[in-house]
């Protein structure tokens, strides 16, 4: 198909959209009915330097602005997002495929993260203790210089928005390498920022796939990196980074078990459950993957059922985000089905009226899963929910801590003390009772454990503070009284 009509959306590079004319061409189709919507450049040697360099230059200056004066562009830059959610929230529907409510949905996490940065003024480390007669130690947090961000297609504006304000807020300059399946957003992310007065490249957007991430990491002018992608990507990022002597935090997939035991709340858990599993089409790292009955639950996964069959595709959730995503997700439903499990909601052949073309996965549930099964270990990142019977609650937590993963887990109960007991047991970062998302608001951080992260902290709150800035120690002596203890 060619490109020559088509409207292609540059990289986003000194402040300005860049699109050379001699880089490849990646086309973008929208994952809703199959519609080519646009293309990007694929970033070559040349344009790297150039957005790095371009960075370097514009962090001498912005690294030198106070905190105070830093965050008044995220002041604006927050109107701004409000005041254009209506068009983001279309623009991540139109190249994610997730529905115009979860985009604005995601927008609105993201702006909660931007809020917390607006406060970096207030929560800045500059302590000063007199430590002895005479003698003061202080310490002062300083940027880290050009870093670098890479993020994945499901989240077009969230998971951004959870290291641009924070990053920038720190003084760093920054660049993201967009996914080339959702590239729009990015840019229009950037186009915002310079409306609110952040200074040309300070924040650069480049596209391009595995071959530029890995130049990216690679190049000298980077200090930093952040990603948020696959478990083996991941691990791979993490390696390559810190093998350069690079600060890296890399967060990857997800294995999530919501447990349900006999007295949890029906009506509340079976909505809350469908939510969870079904909702941006599975497609999300803190989403449901399995859940473990224990017990005597039969009327609540009565409902479960029942609540997960009233999903309209198309309407109450979107498209995967390709025909290669639907095969994919499918095929794990085919083979659990020939392992002979039984398929209770069946998502395969899902279809939307008038957009026949689009890649399109309907609510699944499977039954009577064994907890080594293949759609029980491994991250589908569908609208897949996988059910495991068990009879006691320690044999649900054991199959939950036995999972390589540890982004999240949930339990249902009514018991403050099982609750109690579930949550000092469940092998995640992030626990939720009565709640199958539990990401934590701002200020508390994002992040998992085990095989969902490589590299020390979260991505968000204090510990994103953290990671994109160093801290200097300085120790002062100036009176006569001072030479007479041991720092003398």
């Amino acid at each position: 198909m060619t490109t020559t009509n088509l409207a292609i959306t540059g990289h986003f590079v000194a402040g300005v959209p860049l699109v050379p004319t001699h880089e490849e061409i990646i086309e973008v189709y929208s994952p809703l009915d199959g519609a080519l919507i646009g293309a990007v450049p694929s970033a070559s040697v040349g344009t790297i330097h150039q957005a790095v360099a371009a960075a370097q230059k514009a962090f001498q200056a912005w690294s030198k602005v106070p905190v105070k004066e830093r965050v008044q562009v995220l002041f604006r830059f927050k109107s701004l997002l409000e005041k254009h959610i209506d068009e983001l929230s279309r623009l991540i529907h139109l190249e994610n495929g997730k529905t115009v409510a979860e985009g604005r949905a995601e927008i609105e996490k993201g702006i909660e993260v931007l809020e917390f940065a607006t406060s970096l003024p207030q929560i800045w480390d500059q302590q000063n203790l007199e430590v002895s007669n005479g003698v003061s130690c202080q310490y002062e947090r300083y940027p880290l210089g050009v870093v670098l961000s890479i993020v994945p297609f499901n989240f077009p504006a969230m998971v951004p928005m959870w290291t641009i304000p924070i990053a920038i807020g720190c003084g760093n300059a920054f660049v993201l390498k967009a996914s080339e399946q959702v590239p729009m957003t990015a840019v229009r992310l950037g186009e915002l920022l310079a409306e609110a007065g952040l200074p040309a490249g300070v924040y650069s957007v480049l596209h391009g796939r595995r071959e530029v991430v890995e130049q990216l990491i690679d190049h000298p002018g980077i200090v930093a990196v952040s990603f948020v992608g696959s478990t083996k990507v991941a691990k791979a990022v993490y390696q390559r980074g810190t093998a350069l002597g690079k600060r890296v935090l890399a967060l990857g997939g997800a294995k999530n078990h919501l447990v349900v035991v006999p007295d949890a709340d029906p009506e509340i858990t079976a909505k809350n459950v469908v939510a969870s599993a079904m909702g941006a089409a599975g497609q999300r790292c803190m989403a449901a993957s399995v859940l473990i009955a224990v017990g005597d639950t039969q009327p609540i996964m009565d409902r479960i059922v029942e609540e997960t069959r009233k999903i309209t595709v198309g309407k109450d959730i979107g498209s995967v985000i390709s025909h290669a995503a639907k095969a994919r997700i499918e095929g794990y439903i085919t083979r659990a089905e020939e392992a002979g499990y039984k398929i209770l909601v069946d998502g395969r052949g899902a279809t939307v009226a008038g957009k026949e073309s689009g890649a399109y996965v309907g609510p699944t549930i499977i039954e009577g899963v064994l907890p080594g099964a293949e759609c029980a270990c491994d991250e589908i990142f569908g609208p897949v929910l996988s059910v495991i019977r068990t009879n006691t609650l320690d044999e649900a937590i054991a199959i939950e801590n036995a999972n390589p993963y540890g982004n999240a887990a949930a339990i249902y109960t009514t018991s403050g003390a099982v609750a109690r007991y579930f949550s000092e047991r469940a092998n995640a970062g992030m626990v939720g009772v009565n709640i199958g998302v539990p990401v934590p608001r701002e200020p508390f951080s994002f992040g998992g454990w085990n095989d969902s992260k490589f590299g020390h902290g979260d991505i968000t709150g204090m510990d994103g503070v953290r990671f994109w800035t160093k801290l200097k120690k300085i120790t002062t002596k100036w009176t006569a009284e001072a030479a007479k203890n041991w720092m003398s």
